[in-house]
C-alpha cells in the first residue's frame, strides 16, 4: 500500500531514570558554603573616579589601573607599573640611600617625621625608584616616581637616585627610561632640593654625549622642578590620556596674571597638539611603544 496513508510516528522521548549519582544522600542537608560568600564581599574594590564603576582590586591590577568601563588611567603605584614594565629584573639601584634633615625643617610637623610618615603609608623609602633589567630583548635601566610619597617631589635622594639610575645605564651602555609623576623639587630641603635640577640636567646630558637614548613618559601629574629639569630633557616623550602636565599649577598662575585661563591647557593632549610632546601612548602600550622606539633609536632590529 501507499505509505503516504499512515499518520507520522511521534518522537519517541525516553525520561532518562534518575541517575544515583544525583539523588540527595540521607541524612546530609546541604546548604551553600557562607564562607564562599563573605570572601566575595570582602575583596577590595577600587570606584572610578571618572565614572563611579566599581572595579575588584585584582581586575584593575591586572588591567593596569585603567577603568575597564571608561578607560580612565587611575594613579598607579611605581614598583607596580616597574614590575609590569620589565620581563626580568636584575637589580634595585639605590636603595641605600636616605634623606636627612639639613634644614631642620619644620612645617606643620618636623620633615623627618613627614618622611617617616610617607614610607609608612607606601611602603618605599623614597618618592624615586629605579630599577636594571630586561623589557624584551633589550637591557634598560628604568626609574618610576612614587606619587604617594609627598608627592613624589625631589629632594636630594631622588636626584641622587636618578644620577645612579644614569651612571648605571653610561657603565653598561643602556638606554634610560623614566616614568615621571610628581609636584616638584621638594621644599622642606631648600637650596640641595633645587640643586637636583642641576645635577639631573647633567646626567642627561652626558647620556646624550654617550649616544645613550632617554626616553620620558609623562603620567599624571608632572610638575614643578622635575618639569623644569628631568622630565622634559628626553629624546622622546611620551605621555597617558589625560595627564596633567606644568610648571606652575593653574590656579598660581592665574593669580599671578590676574586672568582665567581655559581649563584643558596642561593636560596632555593639549600640549602634543602644541608640540611640546613626542605621543600619547595608552597605558596598555607603553611597553611595546618604548621597546620599539628605543630600537629604532640604538640602531637594532
Amino acid at each position: 500500500g501507499m505509505s503516504g496513508d499512515k499518520p507520522p510516528l511521534a518522537p519517541l522521548v525516553i525520561q532518562p531514570a534518575e541517575h544515583w549519582l544525583d539523588r540527595p544522600v540521607p541524612g546530609i542537608a546541604v546548604r551553600e558554603n557562607p564562607e564562599a560568600r563573605v570572601a566575595l564581599q570582602t575583596e577590595p574594590v577600587i570606584e572610578c573616579p571618572e565614572c563611579h564603576a566599581v572595579t575588584t582590586r585584582t581586575a584593575m591590577a591586572f588591567n593596569l589601573y585603567v577603568c575597564p568601563h571608561c578607560d580612565e588611567h587611575l594613579k598607579m603605584r611605581a614598583r607596580d607599573r616597574l614590575h609590569s614594565f620589565f620581563d626580568q629584573i636584575e637589580q634595585e639601584i639605590g636603595q641605600e640611600l636616605v634623606s636627612t634633615d639639613p634644614l631642620h625643617f619644620v612645617d606643620s610637623q618636623p620633615y623627618p617625621q613627614r618622611i617617616a610618615r610617607a614610607q609608612q603609608q607606601t611602603g618605599e623609602t623614597e618618592a624615586l625608584i629605579v630599577m636594571q633589567g630586561r623589557v624584551g630583548g633589550l637591557a634598560l635601566v628604568a626609574c618610576a616616581f612614587e606619587f604617594d610619597f609627598m608627592g613624589g617631589s625631589m629632594g636630594s635622594v631622588v636626584g641622587d637616585r636618578f644620577v645612579r639610575a644614569c651612571e648605571t645605564a653610561l657603565d653598561q651602555q643602556m638606554p634610560l627610561v623614566c616614568f615621571a609623576a610628581s609636584g616638584g623639587a621638594r621644599m622642606q630641603e631648600g637650596l640641595l632640593s633645587l640643586m637636583q635640577m642641576a645635577r639631573t640636567a647633567a646626567a642627561i646630558e652626558r647620556l646624550h654625549q654617550a649616544g645613550l637614548p632617554y626616553v620620558v613618559v609623562l603620567t599624571h601629574p608632572v610638575y614643578g622642578g622635575v618639569t623644569a629639569s628631568l622630565a622634559m630633557l628626553g629624546d622622546i616623550h611620551l605621555a597617558e590620556p589625560k595627564a596633567m602636565i606644568g610648571f606652575a599649577g593653574k590656579r598660581v598662575i592665574e593669580q599671578t596674571v590676574r586672568e582665567t585661563l581655559a581649563e584643558p591647557f596642561q593636560r596632555a593632549e593639549f600640549l602634543l597638539e602644541h608640540g611640546v610632546i613626542d605621543q600619547i601612548v595608552h597605558r596598555h602600550g607603553l611597553r611595546e611603544t618604548i621597546e620599539r622606539l628605543l630600537r629604532k633609536l640604538m640602531n637594532l632590529p
